[in-house]
């Protein structure tokens, strides 16, 4: 069962999707759990993968598009601020603890990707979200600093210099998440496994949705470059904790990010690696995906 909603969040809304078991109606108050997902996507994608897939198995599961994205309020189109993200989590959580026939001490966050760092942000400091789950997630400011071939310093000089421009041009700059094509990425020298498997899925009909613009606002970057997922996780995060990562080691730095994750975290519960399994892999392929939820359906059952 899917119902279309919209979660206010102060002067706007932001366009959301709750999937429900087939017998969400029988009185009983369900569990929840919030995604936070990859960057750039939206929620008719990887979030619906794993919703649909959770609510099958009896738990209520609330994907959205973030502000800014998709078919979610907000200007200035394409933002990717983090700290907007895990407001956005927040927001939802408001929403599910007035929703009938959710248990509102039963609410739970699943954060993939670039929305495991933004859950595990969102969970120190909202003490509602009972259980954190995460696949293969990344801490998205560690991951942009180390990407940067002069270092971030340089970098940030870089971005003022450019927010400049656009503020005397009266326009806002914005770039590609990925190249469009396989062949804009041979191009540009990007052949590892990885960008051609983010590619694959984002920007072809396997997985590509019309409202996944693949465009990031410039000055987003200058907030991603300065934020650190995990700051004060080792004190703050009580909640149980699940990991899940992909067994290849890739260049997306999940994997290694998320076993500091596990380190650090004051309640780990549950580490899962997926022998095989590919970062973006993780994003559809139904043999990784479902192997993923059966451990999460274990994990939510046992810390809702």
């Amino acid at each position: 069962m899917l119902l279309h909603l919209t979660i206010p969040r102060g002067p706007i809304e932001l366009a959301a999707d709750l999937h429900l078991p087939d017998d969400a109606h029988n009185g009983t108050p369900l569990p929840a759990v919030v995604l936070s997902t990859p960057g750039s996507s939206v929620k008719e994608q990887i979030g619906a993968n794993y919703a649909s897939r959770l609510a099958a198995r009896g738990i209520a599961a609330l994907v959205f598009d973030p502000a800014h994205q998709g078919e979610s309020q907000g200007e200035p189109r394409d933002l990717e601020d983090p700290y907007r993200r895990g407001e956005d989590i927040s927001y939802a959580i408001d929403m599910l603890t007035t929703t009938p026939g959710i248990d509102p001490r039963r609410i739970g966050v699943l954060g993939i990707c670039a929305g495991g760092g933004y859950a595990v942000h969102t969970a120190r400091t909202d003490h509602r979200i009972k259980a954190v789950g995460t696949v293969v997630p990344v801490n998205i400011g560690a991951a942009l600093r180390r990407f940067q071939p002069d270092g971030p310093v340089v970098a940030l000089d870089a971005l003022a210099d450019a927010r400049t421009e656009e503020a005397r041009a009266g326009e806002t700059a914005r770039v590609n998440w990925l190249p469009d094509t396989l062949e804009d990425a041979a191009t540009a020298g990007l052949t590892d496994i990885d960008t051609t498997q983010a590619i694959t899925y984002y920007r072809t009909e396997r997985g590509g949705h019309e409202r996944s613009t693949n465009l990031r606002l410039l000055r987003s970057d200058s907030l991603l470059m300065g934020y650190d997922a995990f700051h004060l996780a080792d004190r703050l995060m009580t909640q149980p904790l699940q990991v899940i990562l992909a067994g290849r080691i890739g260049n997306t730095g999940s994997y290694d990010m998320g076993m500091q994750l596990w380190k650090l975290a004051p309640n780990p519960v549950d580490l899962m690696v997926i022998d095989g399994a590919g970062h973006y892999e993780m994003y559809d392929e139904p043999a990784y995906v479902d192997a993923a939820v059966e451990r999460l359906t274990s994990f939510y059952a046992n810390n809702l």
